[in-house]
Order: structure tokens, then sequence, then C-alpha cells
């Protein structure tokens, strides 16, 4: 139980760490066009994306893949930017929630794989000395899922507090965010383009 709540500890740290903070962007660009009334489906991507992100460090921790690092460095801005990129063309696309979240549901799977191998070689070198494996990954992979339910509740209700409280419009308000994050991932991925 011990190694299972050290591991939880860490996979929370790991996704709140300020060093890291493209896993907080990546969440934020993914949580945005929805409001907080519809959390259900902000909940099931967070976590369709916390198992993909652990399916990968299952696989590095126990040696049935290796990948190169920097190419992942370079994918994990490059997913943020699909993300933030695919918020602005569903406004000028004019589609509704439920169309935009298959595609999301999609992608997030996908993207989920890319990050979780960002952060497999710390885990597999972590996991080295550990003899049982299971305990170690769902403790990593609740701590995850609990500090990814915290930055969404705090971007869910922000955006109620803009939207609603405020009056702010919608699209505006998602293109404006979505276009910081773009921005923001665009320089993250020119800085760890692998030379």
């Amino acid at each position: 139980m011990e190694t299972f709540t050290i591991y939880g500890k860490l996979g929370f740290e790991h996704v709140l760490d300020p060093a890291g903070y493209d896993h907080v962007l990546f969440l934020i660009a993914l949580a945005i066009p929805f409001t907080y009334r519809q959390w259900r489906p902000v909940v099931w991507l967070a976590t369709l994306f916390t198992i993909a992100h652990c399916l990968s460090l299952a696989l590095a921790a126990f040696g049935w893949v290796e990948v190169d690092s920097a190419w992942v460095e370079f994918l994990i801005p490059v997913t943020i930017l699909l993300t933030a990129g695919f918020n602005l063309w569903i406004l000028r696309q004019d589609w509704d929630s439920s169309r935009a979240l298959k595609w999301h549901l999609m992608a997030t799977s996908i993207f989920g794989l890319i990050h979780g191998f960002g952060f497999s070689n710390y885990f597999s070198m972590l996991m080295s000395g550990e003899e049982e494996k299971t305990s170690p990954l769902l403790g990593f992979a609740l701590g995850i899922e609990g500090a990814q339910l915290v930055v969404l509740a705090v971007v869910l209700l922000l955006s109620y507090f803009l939207l609603d409280k405020l009056r702010l419009p919608r699209k505006p308000y998602i293109a404006l965010v979505s276009l910081a994050i773009l921005v923001l991932s665009g320089v993250l991925a020119v800085n760890a383009f692998p030379l």
C-alpha cells in the first residue's frame, strides 16, 4: 500500500509540476470548448487520456517499447498545438459539441500515448527497483487522474464565471484561449525540435 501511495503522489505531482506545464496546457486546450454543464464528457476525455498515458508508461516499464525521447519531447507540444488548432477549426465549422467530442476522443487517446512516453524513461528508471509493477502503475494512474480532475474543475469553474457570470461571448473566449495555447505550444515545439 505504501508503494501505491508513493506513486499516486508522484502521478499527482507530475501533472501539477510547474516545470512540466505542458500537461496542464493540454488539459486546458481539451476542456476549453466545453461548458461546466458538459463536465461529464470532459471527465471521460481526461480518463481516456490517463489510460492511454499509463499504457505507454506500462509498455516502457515492462521493457516492451523504447522510444526516442527527443522526438517525444517535440511531439508533446505538437499534440497541444493540434488540440488548440482543432478548437479553432471547429468554431469555424460551427460543429455541435457531440460531433467535436468524437474527434476529441480519438485524438486524446493517441495524444495520451505520446504524453506517456514523454515520462516513460524517468518512470522506467524509478520502476527498475520495483519487483511488482502493477501497484505503482495503478497508483501513478490514480494520481494523474486526481490532478487532472483538479485542473479540469478549475478550468470549468473559470469558464462558468467568465461566460455565465460576466457574460463574455463564448466563441471569442474559446478562440482567444485556444489561440494563446496554439502560440505557446508552437514556441515549445520549435524549441524542442530535435536537430
